[in-house]
């Protein structure tokens, strides 16, 4: 217990600090710090929901409630929606590391280490398109969102195929091949429609 708390505060940091890095240039900090709050709020609430209810469900209950702050920050702040995913994705992917690391680290769990290491990997795949994705000839828009919708939807692509191949290796819900397919679907169909985009 104590270390997921520990790891737990040393991704919340890192994420506060990404998603202000991020945003700061268009933004005034407090609402950057708005945002980051309604997101955090959702991510614990549906983390202590799940743990009090249904503890397989942890990973979706949590997104749920990220995605429910998301969007409560931006439509309440009136944020941009693409720059606030774009934010998003690379500062929780340190945090999502953390999480599985330290449950690896308390359950022995193989399956979480290798998460840990995906969430990792993602994160080098992220600052690899962040700083090349203008390069791209297809994606001649060079509108801000791509790396961090093409990121999201790996990880969601990536759920998608192990809810197929082994399903019990990730939180149980019956639906886990749709949801995540969705999801990923969503984010490269947005990933499209940005490179459309006229400059």
């Amino acid at each position: 217990m104590l270390t997921e708390i520990i790891f737990n505060l040393i991704g919340i940091f890192i994420f506060l600090f990404l998603f202000w890095k991020k945003l700061k240039e268009d933004y005034f900090p407090s609402l950057i710090f708005s945002c980051a709050f309604y997101m955090i709020i959702g991510i614990l609430l549906g983390f202590v929901v799940s743990s009090i209810f249904v503890r397989g469900a942890w990973f979706w209950l949590s997104f749920l409630g990220l995605a429910l702050g998301f969007l409560i920050g931006v439509l309440r702040l009136r944020l941009r929606a693409y720059e606030t995913i774009e934010a998003g994705t690379i500062s929780l992917l340190p945090w999502a590391a953390l999480i599985f690391l330290a449950d690896a680290a308390t359950t022995s769990s193989v399956t979480s280490f290798l998460f840990g290491i995906f969430c990792a990997a993602l994160i080098v795949f992220y600052i690899f398109l962040d700083r090349h994705y203008k390069n791209f000839s297809w994606y001649a828009s060079g509108r801000v969102g791509f790396s961090g919708l093409a990121t999201l939807g790996t990880f969601f692509l990536l759920r998608a195929f192990l809810a197929i191949f082994t399903p019990s290796v990730l939180s149980f819900v019956s639906a886990e091949t749709l949801i995540s397919g969705i999801i990923a679907t969503v984010s490269f169909l947005a990933v499209y429609r940005l490179a459309r985009e006229k400059v």
